[in-house]
């Protein structure tokens, strides 16, 4: 079973005769050639990543400077929280610097959910594990805390990178 070579079409034609005006694909270029997006910074998707970068961060550092009862479960949170900081603040800087229209070749919205669905779940285990093991120390209450905070916020991500990716493909596919 063999599938031939399938175009997808961009807003703006190469040629032809529905090409724009020279006028507008210079604009157009020069909003492309700035550095940074700052509309993003503003944007709900953006504010969600920074908050989950915070819960994250002050999730990791309540249990790295409080006493551990269980090397393991908590060497664990560390590790997944850790991961899953960098992987968002990679996904936040792809955003921002708008890497994603450089790099084409990569399925973006698919990359970010797949990224967010992993790392939830993974949150949502070590979260667990840090909380049943806290006994009664603040500061590993404080991060198991801080864990499932991020583990909701992450789950936000999910449903608004499931409705960029998946609803938006499916009613394109069925025009």
């Amino acid at each position: 079973m063999s599938h031939g070579a399938r175009v997808i079409r961009t807003g703006v034609s190469s040629g032809g005769p529905g090409a724009p005006p020279a006028a507008a694909s210079s604009s157009s270029a020069g909003a492309d050639a700035e550095l940074m997006d700052g509309a993003y910074f503003r944007s709900c998707a953006g504010m969600l990543k920074v908050a989950q970068m915070i819960s994250l961060l002050v999730g990791f550092i309540s249990v790295n400077n409080s006493p551990w009862t269980d090397y393991s479960a908590y060497s664990y949170f560390q590790i997944v929280t850790m991961c899953d900081l960098v992987m968002i603040l990679f996904f936040y800087i792809i955003h921002i610097f708008r890497i994603y229209r450089k790099l084409t070749c990569v399925s973006w919205p698919l990359a970010e959910f797949l990224h967010y669905l992993i790392g939830t779940i993974l949150l949502l285990i070590a979260s667990i594990v840090a909380a049943s093991k806290s006994y009664n120390l603040t500061g590993l209450v404080a991060g198991a805390t801080f864990g499932f905070l991020a583990t909701i916020l992450c789950v936000l991500s999910i449903w608004s990178s499931y409705k960029v990716s998946c609803i938006t493909q499916s009613t394109n596919a069925s025009v």
